[in-house]
């Protein structure tokens, strides 16, 4: 049996998982006032021209890839999942937590309603959510980590 005083569990800890839970939290609070306040898809004019909130229900992925894949998409989100976790000692923590936050709180739509609540709508771009958003913030933090590291490999290694 393990006692659980004996378990360390480390401050970058704490925050990564108090990262993932915000992004949870924040994203199905958005996603419940949307539902609950909005006709599908009604507009909110936030800022004219530039800014609006339409209530979507989005069945697939980003750019509307993979239309009513639901099972398809979850099993996506859960090996997205997987690999977050089983990397968690090898990658960025802030990005980690984002892709990993973003990624549970759309799983959460899908599993329990179907579809991703999407709201988030600058006309310009296809209508997004809290989730979406750290998904796509921490993958690109994902890259510019990886590319610094190849970067500063490359450098090591011509100078040897």
């Amino acid at each position: 049996m393990v006692k659980l005083s004996k378990l360390k569990i480390k401050k970058e800890d704490y925050i990564f998982f108090s990262i993932v839970f915000a992004v949870i939290i924040i994203d199905q609070i958005t996603k419940f006032l949307i539902r609950n306040y909005f006709a599908v898809n009604q507009i909110l004019f936030i800022l004219d021209h530039m800014l609006y909130f339409t209530y979507l229900q989005n069945t697939g992925a980003g750019f509307g890839i993979f239309k009513n894949s639901i099972a398809v998409l979850i099993w996506i989100s859960v090996i997205v999942i997987g690999v977050v976790l089983y990397f968690y000692d090898k990658i960025p923590k802030l990005a980690s937590a984002l892709i990993l936050g973003g990624t549970i709180g759309n799983l959460i739509d899908r599993i329990f309603l179907g579809y991703v609540v999407d709201f988030i709508d600058f006309r310009i771009w296809p209508a997004f959510n809290v989730a979406d958003s750290c998904l796509f913030i921490g993958v690109i933090l994902l890259a510019i980590n990886f590319f610094i590291k190849k970067e500063e490999k490359y450098h090591k290694s011509s100078y040897k």
